[in-house]
């Protein structure tokens, strides 16, 4: 058994050392970890996940998600700039109209695991 030094600086033990070395040079660099967990924070919240659930299924502008959701335009548009902020909606002008869809392909996926992982789809 090898002895090891954590992060609190308590010593614990390894049964594996050589798998333990893999694991931890498998874990990804800060920034990486740092942002994910950004992300999850921002899908943290019901209402930010039932407009990814809507956009799932099209692009939509800010009164339909209002009506759908029923919430002001307002309140909608501050949950978007949000998600906005975390690159997981994107938008286009049309007119005085803006029109938010998913980012990327990666956050329908990540919605679509979620639902599958909590067992509801």
């Amino acid at each position: 058994m090898v002895r090891a030094r954590s992060n609190a600086g308590r010593t614990g033990d390894y049964v594996d050392p050589r798998q333990a070395r893999r694991a931890a040079s498998a874990l990804p660099h800060d920034g990486v970890i740092n942002a994910l967990a950004e992300t999850f924070r921002a899908l943290a919240d019901p209402t930010r996940i039932r407009i990814i659930a809507a956009l799932s299924e099209r692009e939509l502008c800010v009164l339909d998600l209002a009506a759908i959701l029923n919430l002001t335009a307002s309140a909608v548009s501050h949950q978007l700039r949000l998600l906005r902020g975390q690159r997981l909606v994107k938008y286009r002008k049309e007119g005085k109209a803006a029109f938010y869809a998913l980012d990327d392909i990666h956050i329908s996926h990540l919605f679509a695991e979620g639902i599958r992982h909590v067992g509801a789809g």
